[in-house]
């Protein structure tokens, strides 16, 4: 059926206008105060931006502001009460598509509480759920009355005993790529944004957090509001448009301390202290990044340490990125974590990838800024040893995906239906993407770069943008007066082709060459007493990464004498070194192995470890389905999802 557009839906799925309130000056959209017009960002109606993930067709009806008022039930695990969609519908449009996905659909009404006819489609599969078809019948508003599943994929609900202080149990969600759909009912695609806000209730004794405006009240921790005897009710807001995945909610026995007059940390009351020292210089790194890249839009940049389930490094979500205790390391060494999450707020929620397939737009930008900030507030010897180390993991990735030749090492990907869009997340996105930036930068010099880069941030802040969106906007913005340049670095190629241009710029660490020595050296029979003490983190995990992956017993129990590599508290050392070992059957690191991989749940540690050992034979297969046994329940389902097919678990099998 041919749907004629409005006026108003043309020119906000069009993309003619940026946002339903006045643009500033300076061509940034400007959030509404309370209580004005909402914020509309477009949608792209582009054959690229169209988002095989979701159900959603935008161009008939899209969602563009979500209200939540849900209790978190912790004893039946679900998350329960109702949420109200505002509906932008073109003219004659008769319904509207939401995703959901194992969502307990009690009633669907317009804003004045009378019923809406609603039918959940035919499911695609598993991953994606199925769609809700509510028939609008003239409503600009649906209200959903719902319950999660207890198991949703996106919520991770802890005991008392999972957690640091085992005081209260502990929530907290997880939505990239697409499992907010598993509590939100929603158009769960990044093209579609959305404003929201949200009132959360929770049992007394517990502080709950979302990825909004509403964490922090006069400078201190929120406490929010009686809601019936032994409950309370806490209020976020998020008042600029944000990709739906970014909607991210944490409820636990947490306290919060500033870092700076806009930043801060949150975390379980023991750790606090802890992690606001490894944090402190956040807002040096808030304002290196607006020195290079324009003004931080958000108000607040607070992080929120996770307990150790958590799945990834961390989430770039809005006001709070959510972190894992992983990056805590005692010497501020891992916290270019930080400067990674911080640089979303420009690349990724600022400026947004329509679909999964360009996910590079998001983490190769990111990427590529991360390692500014860092030399800005480190110097460039640090971020030089960073960059190189992300060469080799690069070089490592594209051999996983492949190789060369696969499709899935191009940037803009081609992820159809039948694909866990998570499959396209690998560092490829990242290191691929930055080493394009970083090349492109070489050719026309930082200057003119960093100019470019804080532009293309302020035309399309707080829109969707796909790799034809950027190629046009970097031809018609950088290299209008100098198309041979742009020539001359195959633009397209980088983005459409698979492997790694012959021009990609690779930044080498003036330190690393006596790191590579020494490796060398002791591979061919030299003394571990003659290794020196490195001075950073990431010389040791140099030398272990250029070890060779055959080593003997001897050797490896000297490398554990000189470093106690089994009980290293840095993370990515620890990790380091298990990889070498357990590829050469050292008995010795078996219990580390385990002690590290029944401590947390970061998918990054935990897949190549268990891979490694399931390809020892029957010596590794037996140590990991025993450890996964023991690791799997306190696992978010992002990591048993990637780990279960390692292992050949199946429900009742480990």
């Amino acid at each position: 059926m041919q749907i004629r557009l409005t006026a108003a839906l043309a020119a906000a799925a069009l993309g003619l206008g940026a946002c339903s309130s006045e643009p500033a000056a300076d061509n940034q959209a400007q959030a509404p105060a309370a209580g004005a017009e909402r914020m509309v960002a477009n949608v792209l109606l582009t054959p690229d931006a169209r988002d095989v993930h979701s159900y959603a067709v935008p161009a008939e009806a899209r969602v563009t502001h979500v209200s939540l008022d849900l209790e978190a039930d912790f004893a039946a695990k679900v998350m329960r009460g109702s949420a109200t969609l505002d509906v932008l519908a073109a003219e004659g449009a008769q319904q509207a598509i939401l995703d959901t996905r194992d969502l307990n659909i009690a009633s669907v009404t317009n804003a004045a509480g009378q019923p809406l006819q609603w039918q959940i489609g035919e499911a695609r599969d598993q991953l994606h759920g199925a769609p809700l078809i509510v028939q609008l019948n003239g409503a600009k508003q649906i209200k959903v009355n719902y319950a999660s599943a207890p198991g949703a994929a996106a919520l991770q609900w802890l005991s008392p005993e999972q957690t640091s202080d085992k005081r209260q149990p502990f929530l907290f969600s997880q939505g990239q790529a697409i499992l907010n759909r598993t509590w939100i009912p929603t158009q769960d695609s990044p093209g579609i944004r959305q404003t929201w806000d949200a009132r959360i209730v929770v049992p007394d004794g517990i502080t709950a957090t979302m990825s909004g405006e509403g964490n922090v009240v006069n400078g201190g921790a929120a406490r929010g509001e009686p809601a019936g005897e032994g409950k309370r009710a806490f209020a976020f807001r998020m008042d600029k448009p944000v990709a739906p995945y970014l909607i991210a909610i944490a409820a636990g026995d947490i306290a919060f301390k500033p870092t700076g007059p806009r930043s801060g940390v949150w975390a379980e009351p023991s750790q606090l202290d802890r992690v606001a020292n490894e944090f402190s210089e956040t807002e040096a790194m808030i304002k290196a990044a607006e020195g290079l890249y324009g003004p931080y839009e958000w108000g607040r940049y607070d992080v929120l340490v996770l307990p150790p389930s958590f799945p990834f490094g961390g989430m770039e979500n809005p006001l709070l990125t959510f972190a894992t205790p992983t990056v805590v390391a005692g010497d501020k060494s891992l916290t270019s974590l930080v400067a990674h999450e911080l640089a979303h707020s420009w690349s990724g929620n600022l400026v947004t990838n329509a679909t999964w397939n360009d996910f590079w737009l998001n983490e190769g930008f990111t990427s590529y800024f991360e390692n500014r900030i860092m030399e800005a507030i480190y110097g460039r010897e640090r971020a030089a040893m960073e960059a190189d180390l992300a060469w080799t993991s690069m070089q490592e990735s594209i051999a996983d995906v492949g190789g060369l030749e696969s499709a899935d090492t191009q940037l803009q990907l081609n992820l159809g239906a039948e694909r866990d869009p998570d499959e396209g997340m690998t560092q490829v996105a990242y290191d691929k993407g930055a080493t394009f930036l970083r090349t492109i930068e070489r050719a026309v010099g930082r200057e003119r770069f960093d100019a470019y880069l804080k532009g293309y941030f302020a035309r399309h802040a707080f829109q969707p943008m796909t790799s034809a969106g950027f190629l046009a906007d970097i031809r018609q913005n950088l290299f209008a007066d100098d198309p041979q340049t742009a020539q001359a670095i195959g633009l397209d190629a980088w983005v459409y082709q698979p492997g790694l241009p012959a021009n990609a710029v690779h930044v080498q660490s003036p330190a690393f060459p006596a790191v590579d020595a020494a490796a060398k050296t002791f591979a061919a029979g030299g003394q571990a007493a003659a290794i020196p003490n490195w001075g950073t983190t990431w010389e040791m995990v140099r030398f272990l990464d250029q070890l060779p992956r055959e080593m003997t017993a001897d050797q490896l129990a000297a490398l554990d004498q000189r470093f106690s590599l089994n009980a290293a508290g840095n993370s990515e050392i620890r990790f380091a070194w298990l990889k070498l070992a357990l590829a050469n059957q050292y008995a010795p690191a078996t219990r580390s192995a385990e002690q590290f991989l029944t401590s947390m749940g970061r998918r990054k540690f935990v897949q190549p470890l268990f891979q490694i050992l399931m390809e020892q034979g029957s010596w590794g297969q037996t140590l990991a389905t025993r450890i996964y046994r023991t690791a799997r329940p306190g696992y978010h389902s992002v990591t048993t999802g990637t780990v279960d097919p390692i292992v050949g678990y199946q429900a009742g099998s480990v």
